[in-house]
């Protein structure tokens, strides 16, 4: 008798302990990197040089951080984006991606991009004016 009372409390225990723990989280959600296409860009616009924003579509602004100071980067009136082995450009860090730009002055300088971020419409509205595309 003694032995089945030590099962039946055994029992409650586990049963106790097992709904005392907490469920497992649910996966969150995968997040979703913004991306676009080169020829969907209409229009590119830098406050310094150290980023740059580009219009892409009617809509949307990215912003593209330099690795270091793309000399005169606030004074071009053309540029290229030169991607490596990839067909769209997405938001998030070292993304293979450079900015090429023709200077008389300078010449031809190639500037790494570290970190590509779609803005929010508020953020957009916040760029001072020389900066919006």
């Amino acid at each position: 008798m003694k032995t089945l009372a030590t099962a039946a409390l055994a029992l409650t225990l586990i049963a106790g302990g097992a709904a005392a723990q907490p469920a497992p989280a649910a996966n969150p959600p995968p997040t979703h990197q913004a991306c676009f296409w080169k020829q969907n860009i209409s229009g590119f616009a830098a406050h310094d040089d150290s980023a740059i924003y580009l219009r892409v579509s009617i809509r949307d602004v990215y912003e593209l951080k330099m690795f270091g100071n793309c000399f005169d980067l606030s004074w071009l009136h053309r540029i290229g984006l030169e991607t490596h082995g990839m067909s769209d450009i997405c938001e998030g860090t070292n993304p293979d991606l450079d900015v090429v730009a023709h200077d008389i002055g300078i010449g031809r300088q190639r500037c790494p991009v570290t970190s590509v971020r779609k803005l929010t419409p508020a953020e957009v509205a916040a760029l001072p004016k020389d900066a919006r595309p």
